[in-house]
Order: structure tokens, then C-alpha cells, then sequence
């Protein structure tokens, strides 16, 4: 199996880094799998370095996913998504639709900037979501 993480080439010391827009196109398809084989996804999107579009070599994804609901302790939800199809590292946050709407509600400071910065590949309105 090919790794898709950076590598340094052989005969140079410099890394290559994936580029906003090669994340976002790994990130889109990487979207449409998890949609197909996951219900209950109403929105799948990234935040942070590479929505701002200020990433560097280093940076990783931040991902967020709102599902219509779960049984899994939030700190325990981000095991169940496999993540290493992405060319970056990657982390994921896992809400259900009742904790985004609570959090939609208390307009948090981390609610304000994800508001602002979540570049959303998949976004279902939850009343059409089966």
C-alpha cells in the first residue's frame, strides 16, 4: 500500500508538504466515502490551517462531523473514523446534532470561529437526513 503522508526525495533535503488545494481534493473524496458508507452524516467539513488557507509544513487537518446522533462517549468517537487516506495527519471532532445545536446556541468562542472557518465538503439539512 502507498503511503500518501509527505516525503523527503532522495536526493534533496527539502519536504514536500501537500498544498491546500491537494488537501482539499483528498478531503472531498475521502467525504464522499465516509457519506456512503456511514448514515446518519449530516455534515462533513475541515477547519483550522487549511480552511484559512495559512497551513504550513507540519500542519495537519482538523475535521469536524456532525451526525444525527450517537452512543459513543465523545472522546471516544474520533476511534471509529479511519482517517489515514488523508495526505496529512488528521484529527476529527464528532458532534451530534443535539450537542451542534447547543453549541450553536451558547455562541462559544470555538463556536464562533469554526462558524466562521469550517470549509464544509458534505452538509445534509437534518430534517431531510433519514
Amino acid at each position: 500500500m502507498q503511503s500518501n503522508m509527505p516525503v523527503r526525495s532522495l536526493n534533496s533535503c527539502v519536504l514536500k508538504w501537500p498544498d491546500r488545494k491537494e488537501v482539499d481534493r483528498a478531503m472531498r473524496l475521502w467525504t464522499a466515502e465516509q457519506v456512503r458508507v456511514r448514515p446518519g452524516i449530516l455534515r462533513l467539513g475541515y477547519f483550522g490551517s487549511y480552511a484559512r488557507s495559512d497551513w504550513g509544513v507540519g500542519s495537519d487537518l482538523d475535521v469536524i462531523a456532525i451526525v444525527r446522533k450517537t452512543v459513543e462517549p465523545f472522546e471516544r468517537r474520533s476511534l471509529e473514523w479511519d482517517l489515514s487516506s488523508l495526505p496529512v495527519p488528521a484529527e476529527i471532532i464528532v458532534y451530534s446534532l443535539l450537542e451542534w445545536e447547543k453549541l450553536e446556541k451558547g455562541k462559544t468562542r470555538f463556536f464562533r470561529m469554526l462558524d466562521r472557518d469550517v470549509v464544509w465538503t458534505f452538509s445534509m439539512h437534518p430534517h431531510t437526513a433519514q
